[in-house]
């Protein structure tokens, strides 16, 4: 049992390394640093979606933003779409769940701001609908996907496709990305010249 653990363990650190060599990613991750942070300086808010954990991963970032990461700090504009649980039944069931995500980035958003869908394939419909109404809307749209982007990938002015196709892995690295943004956007809005 111990080295199967040890063999779940180092594909974890596979990705992760992947990820370290992937100038492309580190330079994506630059610009959606400073992409966030332009957003917050404006008055906008960023905007996260997913399905399942992607969808707690999306709120887990949200609450960095909203709440704290390192700093005591005012409160940043970031929210988590599936929150509202009466919202979300309403509109699965009147309309689709298909659009759960659509009809609130039509809502709620504006332009300028900046829409985070988490997707370990790229192609949950619900996210890929509500990235075709911010691109109408002038809302930046930044994927978190697995190694192929899916239909994700043309709908997204950033795109994280981590590189690979197991479900757990892509969301250990989708959180790893995301602390690193959410630790660099706090040191550039609320520490600008550190």
């Amino acid at each position: 049992m111990s080295e199967r653990i040890k063999g779940l363990i180092q594909d974890s650190i596979s990705v992760k390394q992947s990820l370290l060599q992937d100038e492309v990613m580190l330079k994506t991750i630059d610009s959606v640093v400073q992409v966030i942070s332009d957003a917050f300086a404006a008055g906008n808010k960023v905007l996260f979606c997913g399905n399942g954990g992607s969808a707690a991963d999306a709120q887990h970032l949200a609450a960095e933003f909203s709440g704290r990461f390192y700093k005591n700090r005012k409160a940043l504009p970031a929210e988590a779409l599936h929150c509202n649980t009466s919202y979300l039944t309403a509109v699965a069931n009147d309309y689709s769940y298909d659009v759960i995500y659509a009809r609130l980035v039509d809502g709620i958003g504006v332009k300028g701001d900046v829409l985070l869908g988490f997707s370990t394939s790229g192609n949950s419909t619900n996210i890929i609908k509500a990235f075709e109404v911010a691109r109408e809307m002038g809302i930046v749209t930044i994927g978190l996907t697995g190694s192929t982007g899916g239909g994700m990938k043309p709908l997204s002015d950033y795109l994280f496709n981590v590189p690979s196709t197991t479900t757990p892995r892509i969301q250990e690295s989708h959180i790893l990305l995301g602390h690193i943004i959410c630790e660099l956007v706090e040191e550039k809005v609320f520490d600008p010249n550190p």
